[in-house]
């Protein structure tokens, strides 16, 4: 760590000042930023050329957290629209916004920060005339179950969007006795999300279908476990950590390769959902445990189903009026607790594995080989190692979340191309331009360069959302524009009427790639115009990683083959279960000639 200076040390601090503990000395290792809270408060530091300074931790734009971003010098650059702030003043360099910062000094025990000015600067919500939920508009119901039944498909957002299109932006409905407000208006999802995790969380009851699954998680934490959780997670997936693990990533392509040349060889029909659910297996079982299951070369496929099973079942229990299962166990959840035995035992000697490898090698923890590892030499905010099922749970969590959304978004920019082959068009031209022979990039610098790739997935993200609806919860009494939000109504954000609305978009039904790119008049797209990834402080960590898996897929795709859907475009339709993928969707593939050949429609 730099040296302090005096004015750090305190010794020209004014009396009045009210120093908070805000990080041991050993969280402060390395180039930083620092990722710190207190009292819920989010915080950054960075390296200046004086020393530590403490800055508001969330970016002024959309609220991303500054310590998950990078350190550049005297740059601390925020990693999700790259705005760059001075790390000694706080000013931004491209534009009038500043951080605002917080005294701070160095002490034998760690770092204090008088953080009043921030406490002070968030003000109590105001609004002129203020509805209470039993007045928005919002479908009838029935006694008892309110409008629950007509959510018991797998067509579920299906039925909430249509109730947003007939009622509007804000309204209610009701599951069993409990109000749901629902709201659709940018504006409003994205100030949802800013103000995660003091005012609104995650429902209650998705906390707690984990837990009773035995697998807690950073995706069900809330409050000062999820920090500790989030902070390893973004190591894990830092951009460092990506250009190191690319080798393992460019191996999974290219075993990808293989299994569709096979299947072009013969002529048989592809279906694209599994095979890329087998890819997004193979690349983060290999991230978060080392363990290479090989399911696209046929080894533990069984695997896949496994979380097929239990995000299915997380999704029917999260909905559901009543938790039957805590009383009466049905077939289907006898067979689940068999399939959560069946992978706790298979985690658990990986994790096995993990701490004899760090008691055999204590030097390893200083730079762990993947997130086992990570979690099994870290410590949580009391110092202590982190129990046993809290590794599972994550581990479990990563993976099973990794797998399910990266897949199914790409299944459905596959499906949206096969309709655009001007796109495709476009696509091959880069590919072209950028790989020239090879079959899959190479490095994580030539996949970087795929930008029309990148804007694929950008739209296909936007138009087929796989996390339609954000089932939220408010923290504390507050009001939501001028309706009154008492403490814990469930609060669910529309994703999908965001991103197709007019307001943001121009002609937001149709699929074009092209608004994602920098147009030679200036402008395009905010990449963060949807909300797939979230938005604020609990954005996905995972981002970087998904898009460049979606960048290498399509690139290895579009790359070698011809690709056809089978049947029309109508015979596929949007299933939901943990998340929303096209069911019917089958291709097939022919080779193509060489990369230079004219690009087949």
């Amino acid at each position: 760590m730099a040296l302090p200076s005096d004015e750090q040390k305190g010794s020209a601090e004014p009396s009045s000042n009210v120093w908070t503990h805000i990080a041991r000395t050993e969280e402060l290792r390395g180039p930083g930023p620092f990722a710190l809270s207190v009292d819920g408060i989010d915080l950054v530091a960075v390296r200046a050329p004086s020393g530590l300074k403490v800055f508001e931790g969330r970016c002024p734009h959309q609220g991303a957290l500054l310590g998950e971003g990078e350190q550049h010098g005297t740059e601390l650059v925020c990693r999700n629209h790259r705005w760059r702030f001075d790390t000694t003043s706080g000013q931004r360099l491209e534009g009038p916004q500043c951080l605002r910062a917080c005294p701070a000094q160095v002490r034998e025990d760690g770092l204090f920060a008088d953080v009043r000015a921030l406490r002070e600067a968030a003000g109590p919500q105001r609004a002129a005339r203020l509805r209470a939920i039993a007045e928005l508009p919002g479908p009838s119901g029935y006694p008892l179950v309110g409008n629950a039944l007509e959510l018991l498909s797998d067509r579920m957002h299906q039925v909430i969007e249509g109730w947003e299109t007939t009622y509007g932006s804000i309204f209610r409905f009701r599951l069993g006795p409990r109000d749901v407000v629902a709201v659709s208006k940018p504006a409003l999802v994205q100030q949802i999300l800013r103000q995660r995790p003091e005012n609104f969380r995650r429902m209650s009851s998705f906390a707690t279908v984990f837990a009773e699954m035995g697998t807690p998680g950073v995706l069900s934490a809330e409050g000062a476990p999820w920090r500790s959780l989030r902070r390893l997670t973004m190591v894990a997936l830092s951009n460092r950590n990506l250009k190191t693990f690319y080798p393992t990533l460019k191996d999974v392509a290219e075993r990808l390769h293989r299994r569709w040349k096979q299947a072009a060889d013969s002529g048989q029909p592809v279906a694209l959902s599994e095979d890329l659910q087998r890819f997004a297996v193979d690349v983060t079982t290999q991230l978060a445990f080392g363990h290479d299951v090989n399911a696209l070369g046929g080894g533990e496929d069984e695997l896949q189903r496994k979380f097929d099973e239990i995000f299915a079942a997380f999704n029917r229990r999260l909905t559901a009026i009543v938790p039957y299962w805590r009383f009466l166990k049905l077939p289907v959840d006898r067979r689940l607790d068999r399939v959560l035995d069946e992978l706790r035992t298979w985690v658990s000697g990986l994790v096995d594995g993990a701490s004899a490898r760090l008691a055999a090698d204590p030097s390893r923890a200083e730079q762990p080989a993947n997130f086992l590892e990570a979690m099994a030499c870290a410590r949580d905010e009391a110092g202590q190692p982190f129990p046993k099922q809290t590794i599972l749970g994550n581990a479990l969590q990563i993976v099973g979340g990794g797998e399910d959304t990266t897949a199914h978004t790409l299944a459905w920019a596959v499906h949206e191309l096969c309709n655009r082959p001007q796109a495709v068009a476009a696509l091959r031209e880069e590919l072209g331009t950028v790989l020239g022979e090879a079959i899959v990039p190479g490095d994580i610098d030539t996949a970087g360069k795929l930008s029309y790739a990148n804007a694929i997935a950008n739209e296909a993200m936007r138009l087929r959302p796989v996390v339609p609806v954000m089932f939220m919860e408010t923290n504390t009494d507050l009001v939501l524009e001028d309706v009154v939000l008492p403490k814990g109504t469930a609060t669910w954000a529309l994703l999908r009427p965001v991103s197709r609305s007019a307001s943001q978009f121009a002609e937001p039904e149709t699929f074009q790639p092209e608004r994602w790119l920098a147009q030679p008049g200036g402008g395009s797209s905010d990449p963060m115009g949807h909300f797939a990834f979230g938005s604020g402080p609990r954005m996905c960590p995972g981002r970087t990683l998904a898009l460049l898996e979606m960048r290498v897929v399509l690139a290895t795709l579009f790359q070698n083959f011809d690709v056809e859907r089978i049947g029309p475009p109508d015979q596929v339709r949007e299933v939901l279960s943990f998340t929303m993928h096209p069911k019917g969707l089958s291709v097939r593939l022919r080779h193509r000639g060489a990369p230079s050949a004219a690009p087949s429609a």
